[in-house]
């Protein structure tokens, strides 16, 4: 064989390597979680549980792509959560997307975030979701959602409306402090309409003007990437949440990883203050 023909092959080798790398790697084609796949159904008491998808960046970085890429890959780790509680019969379903210390990013990787949102959630990328009787709630400060995602968000809250399967709560543009800030200052202008007095305050007052008002407490809330700490999440709703930190970074997360996760969960004795 000539050396020009070795160069040809090793060539057109480099270019059939590199194309199915691209394959894999693309969001659309990202490998996923075999749905075909015959999984246990587990003994529970998990109505509630709670996401902190992180790692995405450290993920991207791990394999070699861009920070901004990262996030694109963990958009298939949530609809594998989603078919996760269907499964197990788990009617409320919350995760951390978007927090309001995250607008401190740069403004490309912002820009990012949001044109992933915003493709993500159109109605033919959700159809899935939707078929599946999902229904779909967005919990964050409205006033900084992106103006141009707004009909997006509402349009698919709509679409979702009467959705029973699972309820999804998207905590986008969300912090917990800021969430009990707004419910206090929501109760104080009632107090200075003379609707209540100090008196009249409780716990169940301060629930009842939240953001996740009317969603029982999370059972579980499970953070992904190593990370133990809650960021500011559910600040309020997490007072007796039983908290898991694992490892992996979210984009390798797998259908087996939340399995475990639900059996640890039921190892723990959850005593309440009792």
């Amino acid at each position: 064989m000539t050396m020009k023909k070795i160069i040809l092959i090793s060539s057109i080798c480099l270019i059939v390597m590199t194309s199915s790398l691209f394959y894999l790697f693309s969001p659309k084609n990202a490998l996923r979680p075999d749905e075909s796949k015959s999984h246990k159904k587990l003994i529970h008491t998990i109505r509630h549980l709670a996401i902190m998808m992180d790692g995405n960046r450290r993920w991207a970085e791990q394999h070699g792509l861009s920070r901004i890429e990262g996030h694109s890959h963990g958009v298939d780790p949530l609809k594998m959560a989603v078919r996760f509680c269907i499964d197990q019969h788990i009617p409320y379903l919350s995760v951390y997307a978007f927090s309001l210390e995250n607008f401190n990013r740069s403004p490309d990787e912002l820009a990012h975030i949001f044109h992933i949102v915003k493709e993500g959630l159109r109605i033919e990328e959700m159809q899935e979701v939707i078929d599946k009787g999902v229904c779909i709630r967005f919990i964050g400060d409205r006033s900084r959602i992106p103006a141009d995602l707004m009909p997006t968000i509402t349009t698919l809250e709509n679409k979702t409306l009467n959705g029973t399967a699972l309820q999804l709560n998207i905590l986008f543009c969300y912090g917990g402090q800021q969430e009990i800030t707004a419910s206090v200052k929501a109760i104080a202008e009632q107090v200075s309409r003379g609707e209540l007095t100090p008196a009249d305050i409780t716990p169940q007052t301060i629930e009842a003007h939240l953001w996740m008002k009317g969603v029982p407490p999370p059972d579980l809330v499970i953070r992904t990437s190593g990370e133990q700490r809650l960021s500011n999440f559910l600040s309020w709703e997490c007072a007796y949440s039983e908290l898991l930190f694992i490892e992996k970074y979210w984009p390798a997360i797998t259908y087996e990883d939340l399995e475990q996760a639900v059996e640890i969960f039921v190892q723990r004795k959850r005593r309440f203050g009792k």
